[in-house]
């Protein structure tokens, strides 16, 4: 009996298992009496011995991942991993979920577990302003910019959030749509999702549409949460004729939604996404979305940690370029 067969047998991934077995904080406690429940069941004992051995191994760099669902993410880590391996570095994964504190966790992971770096995929800038100063590890944060915060040893590296959703609210009234709904994300000034808000303000400022805040709804980053968001969206606002989420994984739940309520895509109604995660240009129809490049801010954000390693130097705050990809989730509005 292992721990994927635990996984397994809970449900849960393997990851989630082993949080719950080192006594994380960062797992429900309807996941940890699950997991629990069924360590107790198969009479499962965690090999200790080994656990130990393996946190008297040299350090590594901790890779903390804000949100379990966010699959632009999941390509991010298997790209600094890679990276980080051909580099002879190890990298330890941490999940969280996307409401969690990573500075709080990162500063726990500090004290126990002695990191060389910390790579931070995601991050809210409210817990890094209270918290980061705690840590001494060089550091990266990965799709939000610290450039404000200005601590010696944090570098940060995103897309412009803001100029992107502009260019998306342009595109959709470009193609005659003035009925525009916007789908998800936590709205803090300090968090990813309120620069795209800000940037869909502007274009709607500019083009003299308005923007009314019953046609918007924040949401989780998970496909049943956009599918239940956008059921309650449409059925407030059934006026829309477009929908731009702030993620693919959210559209592409939207476009389940849209589809169970008997509305075509993107016949009666349009959908963009942001990310330009693999999956939106194999659904149906193919995704409309912000192309984040993911190969750039891997490779730039793994350089930067590497060479702190060595030798202390001034943070970089860099902004890395997107795409607007056309797909086949947008048409004109039915006249």
């Amino acid at each position: 009996m292992t721990i994927k067969d635990i996984a397994r047998l809970s449900g849960v991934g393997v990851a989630t298992v082993s949080r719950v077995l080192n006594d994380h904080p960062d797992v429900s406690e309807e996941t940890r009496r699950k997991v629990m429940a069924v360590v107790a069941e198969q009479g499962f004992q965690p090999n200790t011995n080994a656990r130990h051995l393996k946190q008297q191994t040299s350090a590594s760099i901790a890779v903390i991942v804000k949100g379990t669902m966010n699959m632009l993410f999941a390509d991010l880590v298997e790209r600094c991993q890679q990276l980080l391996q051909d580099a002879g570095q190890d990298a330890n994964l941490y999940y969280l979920d996307e409401d969690a504190n990573e500075v709080a966790y990162a500063v726990q992971l500090c004290r126990e577990r002695k990191p060389l770096g910390i790579i931070f995929l995601g991050g809210d800038l409210e817990f890094f302003q209270a918290e980061f100063a705690h840590i001494s590890v060089p550091c990266v944060l990965l799709t939000n910019s610290a450039r404000e915060l200005a601590f010696p040893n944090l570098s940060s590296l995103t897309t412009d959030d803001e100029e992107a959703a502009y260019q998306v609210i342009r595109y959709l009234a470009d193609r005659g749509h003035k009925d525009i709904g916007l789908l998800g994300g936590n709205w803090s000034c300090t968090q990813i999702s309120y620069r795209r808000v800000q940037g869909c303000q502007r274009a709607f400022d500019e083009l003299s549409l308005p923007f009314d805040p019953q046609r918007s709804e924040p949401c989780r980053y998970s496909f049943s949460d956009a599918y239940d968001t956008t059921r309650l969206l449409l059925k407030r606002c059934p006026e829309l004729t477009a929908l731009f989420c702030i993620s693919d994984v959210m559209a592409i739940g939207a476009i389940r939604a849209l589809r169970d309520l008997g509305l075509r895509v993107p016949e009666d109604i349009s959908v963009v996404g942001y990310d330009g995660i693999p999956l939106g240009q194999f659904s149906l129809p193919r995704l409309t979305t912000v192309r984040q490049d993911t190969q750039r801010l891997a490779e730039q954000g793994v350089d930067l940690l590497l060479h702190n390693l060595q030798r202390q130097r001034a943070p970089v705050h860099a902004v890395v370029p997107f795409q607007l990809v056309t797909g086949e989730s947008v048409a004109p509005p039915r006249t």
